[in-house]
């Protein structure tokens, strides 16, 4: 698989373009500015590009910005987001078209290069990964507006519904909660029905339809930093 990593930070890196090839991967640019991020997207076409939000020159959302533009030219550019925060804003914008192959994770919630490679692939597929933290928070944010569908749901349902917004699948969602995937399947139902929301068979529309309804919370979208 051929990666592009842009992160400023020197020492994250060289750890991050170390860790991949001793994993098998192929990195064919890493960048530190977004200039360079855009450019090497461009020329290499790569089949996922691992992104840190705030690059230069701005360090502001600048790799986002990169990525987005990279993908316009691109569709279905795989894009996995490394972040120290919980901002919804950035997420609502890597999710806009529906296509899928995106990721947002939090740096400082990655705790094994097992689940980094994972997500990886997961992403890199077409798949749908958000870090737990930020459903938490979409999910919160939610709640907190007009009463709605989603204080609707069962206790049992917002679980699912959680684990559902991370991407996994009924299998993985019963394993996590110690029930059955035919259980799943009935809390999934469940949860559509009651978010008015088109059911779906696929895990990754699944999860896009349901991100797409947490992140429709009123407000300017943006969440405060999680420390």
């Amino acid at each position: 698989m051929r990666v592009v990593v842009a992160e400023d930070l020197f020492l994250l890196r060289e750890g991050l373009v170390r860790l991949l090839k001793a994993r098998g991967f192929e990195i064919v640019a890493a960048t530190d500015s977004a200039p360079g991020l855009l450019g090497a997207l461009l020329e290499f076409r790569p089949d996922l590009a691992i992104v840190d939000i705030r690059l230069p020159p701005t360090h502001t959302d600048d790799g986002l910005r990169a990525a987005l533009s990279a993908r316009e030219r691109i569709p279905g550019l795989p894009i996995l987001l490394l972040s120290q925060y919980v901002e919804q804003i950035y997420a609502q914008e890597l999710l806009a078209d529906q296509a899928g192959g995106v990721g947002y994770l939090l740096k400082d919630r990655v705790f094994s290069d097992d689940q980094f490679v994972d997500v990886i692939r997961t992403v890199a597929a077409g798949g749908t990964v958000m870090d737990p933290e930020v459903v938490t928070k979409l999910l919160g944010r939610r709640s907190r507006g007009e009463p709605g569908p989603l204080s609707r749901l069962t206790e049992r349902e917002r679980q699912v519904l959680e684990l559902m917004a991370e991407g996994r699948s009924n299998s993985a969602i019963a394993n996590r909660l110690f029930i059955s995937e035919k259980a799943v399947s009935k809390h999934s139902t469940g949860i559509f029905t009651k978010l008015e929301l088109a059911p779906s068979d696929d895990d990754n529309r699944r999860v896009l339809a349901v991100l797409a309804y947490l992140m429709s919370a009123p407000g300017d979208g943006r969440i405060p930093p999680s420390h």
